[in-house]
């Protein structure tokens, strides 16, 4: 497999920073919504960590990906019928993806800071929150992270909707030129 996009068919580059995105979102989604399941008292929040974690690598995957999608060339739009619309809603679709996949990881760190908490990397070393500690404006900030990120796995159901749809209805290969392995 190539490593960059073809006119037909996209590249490792992009396949793996999609792929890994894709179940990074769904993989933080999960923990953020269901991780108060977990036993409290778990040493440092073990289930909020691995939830900053995942939003921390969404964020520093999402900004080389923005990146090369800039500097690839994208293969070109498969024909259907669908026609202008369809290109435009995928636009569309795709813009909101990226706004998304950049607002949800960043109003969760503002709420990390806004809580008055450091922002832990990884485990690893933590960053002082340098900002005045507002609990109200947290919890407002919260509330908006938790929507939008809502939103991005809505979206990202009706993206993954359209393309079953180009799959098994329209009978293009616009899903299969995303996936790594295609016959």
């Amino acid at each position: 497999m190539q490593l960059r996009n073809n006119s037909s068919r996209y590249g490792a580059l992009a396949l793996s920073a999609h792929w890994m995105t894709a179940l990074l979102v769904l993989a933080a989604w999960l923990v953020g919504t269901y991780g108060d399941l977990l036993p409290r008292g778990t040493p440092g929040e073990v289930g909020l960590l691995v939830h900053m974690c995942m939003g921390l690598t969404v964020l520093m995957i999402s900004l080389p990906r923005l990146a090369w999608r800039l500097i690839d060339r994208q293969p070109i739009p498969e024909r259907t019928q669908l026609g202008v619309w369809g290109e435009q809603a995928s636009i569309i679709v795709h813009c909101a993806l990226y706004a998304l996949l950049f607002s949800v990881p960043i109003l969760g760190i503002l709420t990390q800071f806004m809580r008055g908490h450091p922002l832990p990397i990884f485990g690893l070393f933590e960053i002082a929150s340098p900002l005045s500690a507002d609990r109200s404006l947290a919890r407002s900030l919260k509330d908006v992270h938790g929507w939008l990120a809502d939103g991005i796995l809505i979206l990202a159901a009706f993206h993954a909707g359209a393309a079953i749809l180009h799959h098994w209805v329209l009978r293009d290969n616009t899903l299969r030129r995303m996936l790594p392995i295609s016959r």
